[in-house]
């Protein structure tokens, strides 16, 4: 692999990496916002004898926002659940072809096909301008459905970044992302 192809492909594993990282860090502040409209829709329930239908639902929304948009960050964090007694004590070798194994016969196939049952359901939302069922609630039920799409088109996204980061490990050029983070910080 010559240098300028590996130096294209750090830049591409850097860049997917940035993407999943900003959006993370955006969609992690909604955890904060989940704890406080809870905080609001319990003070006005049990001390006001009111209730918010509008603040219940977002509670909902945020909740599903953070698990959904939040794949892709945990992916490139390596959160997700593995088996770890067979991938733990594995060269970085080994450890990046089980990556790019998983990832191009499991993960992205997966994701794609998330993507592809969910786009007729998603695009009926919002040729309906779907809302709430309930009187009072969130009128933006489409903007939630569109999260089914962008989870998937995220993951997979992330997913070419964990691909072209073992295809540099595996070239033996896996320090190089190592070498350029190191100088970011």
């Amino acid at each position: 692999m010559t240098s300028s192809n590996t130096s294209a492909l750090s830049t591409i594993v850097r860049l997917i990496d940035a993407i999943s990282e900003w959006s993370g860090r955006a969609i992690s502040w909604l955890t904060l916002a989940m704890v406080l409209a809870t905080f609001t829709i319990v003070v006005m329930r049990y001390l006001f004898n009111v209730g918010n239908v509008a603040l219940q639902e977002s509670v909902i929304y945020m909740h599903s926002f953070v698990f959904l948009l939040g794949a892709a960050y945990t992916l490139k964090h390596d959160g997700h659940v593995r088996v770890d007694i067979f991938y733990r004590p594995m060269s970085e070798k080994g450890k990046a072809i089980i990556n790019m194994f998983g990832t191009l016969c499991l993960l992205i196939p997966v994701a794609a096909f998330i993507f592809y049952i969910s786009w007729e359901y998603v695009a009926t939302s919002w040729e309906l301008s779907e809302g709430s069922q309930e009187a009072g609630g969130i009128p933006l039920r489409y903007v939630l459905k569109t999260s089914l799409l962008l989870m998937p088109a995220m993951i997979i996204l992330q997913g070419i970044g964990e691909v072209l980061r073992s295809i540099l490990v595996l070239t033996g050029k896996g320090h190089l992302l190592e070498e350029e983070e190191g100088h970011a910080l």
